[in-house]
């Protein structure tokens, strides 16, 4: 090959976090690097209809903000894409690196949420994921900003804040974790008082959580904001209204079932630019990562200023407790059942 060939090469950075998912990525790795290898391109803009290797740059994660630092590498030196081998918080900080730049980001999830790659229809096996990106269709995606502080799919606040708070302190990870810490905040938790301002509207309501919303879950299939895009420039916003103990169980089934926003548990509409103010600052979370934010808040949509490798297909939604899925289907049918008699009893 001529130098000047090499030189013209498309070029991926692929980063890996070796401890992604209870150290799926440490025990994938020689999967990843045989799959990468098989990647080719067709330089179609050029009437090249020829398949030609990527060059490819292999790195991994050796700290907390790392993988943002390479990406930030990657766009800087021209690097077509970035391939992010890991879990949402790794997926998060790639995304930091390359937005507003012309790489694109493509993810081969390795996490237990998996929340970006679920709402794109990204397969969760390793060949699956590397197919889409060998079909290199890129999505012009959007963004959002909370104080300036980047968010991919979800930012909060109220229980699901506090939630991913004591979550972050719980050793081990994965859905059966979160759902310990869900239960030990169930109890006891006080609603805060809101202000939302937004597309006309200005709310003010004392509420179990409100969360803004770029995708649609939060991960594991459990939906925030149902009818959510990150292509159209808006936000969904979702307030999830306070209610005594029956009522905030219905508001949680509606979330794992998909129903979020079809109810009276919840209201959700959109737009491009929110304004949250509360009595005090407190907790928040960014895509399942604690922070703690000041009393007013402002949350913006950069709209098309990610690039990520996605699938054509249109989505559908997989709720987690849904009777599509043949070992949760009796379990979804009962609890479905319950709340639709619940919510009856509730409101009639």
């Amino acid at each position: 090959m001529k130098q000047s060939d090499e030189q013209n090469m498309r070029k991926l950075m692929m980063i890996i976090n070796p401890i992604a998912g209870n150290r799926a990525g440490e025990k994938a790795i020689d999967t990843i690097e045989a799959e990468a290898h098989k990647l080719t391109y067709k330089d179609l803009q050029a009437g090249d209809d020829t398949e030609h290797p990527y060059k490819l740059d292999l790195r991994f994660t050796a700290h907390a903000g790392h993988a943002t630092e390479l990406a930030q590498e990657a766009a800087a030196n021209g690097y077509y894409g970035v391939v992010v081998c890991g879990g949402d918080g790794t997926v998060n900080e790639v995304a930091k690196g390359i937005r507003g730049t012309r790489a694109a980001m493509a993810i081969v999830p390795l996490g237990s949420g998996n929340g970006l790659a679920r709402h794109l229809g990204i397969p969760l096996t390793i060949p699956g994921a590397f197919k889409v990106i060998k079909e290199d269709r890129i999505l012009e995606s959007d963004y959002a900003t909370a104080n300036g502080r980047p968010f991919f799919c979800t930012f909060g606040l109220g229980f699901d804040a506090e939630v991913t708070d004591k979550f972050a302190r719980l050793p081990g990870r994965g859905l059966k974790t979160y759902l310990k810490a869900v239960m030990e905040e169930f109890f006891g938790y006080q609603p805060h008082t809101y202000t939302i301002i937004a597309g006309g509207r200005r709310i003010t309501e004392k509420a179990m959580l409100v969360a803004v919303c770029n995708a649609s879950q939060y991960g594991n299939n459990a939906y925030i904001a149902p009818k959510a895009s990150i292509k159209d420039g808006l936000l969904d916003i979702t307030i999830v209204h306070k209610g005594n103990l029956l009522e905030n169980a219905i508001a949680a089934i509606d979330m794992l079932s998909g129903m979020t926003g079809k109810t009276a548990s919840s209201t959700t509409f959109r737009s491009p630019e929110i304004t949250i103010l509360r009595l005090k600052d407190g907790p928040a979370h960014f895509d399942g990562e604690p922070a703690h934010l000041d009393k007013e808040i402002t949350i913006k949509c950069h709209h098309g200023a990610l690039r990520l490798f996605s699938t054509e297909k249109k989505q559908k939604m997989h709720a987690l407790l849904s009777p599509d899925i043949p070992f949760i289907s009796p379990i979804a049918l009962t609890i479905r059942d319950l709340r639709f008699k619940l919510y009856n009893l509730l409101t009639n």
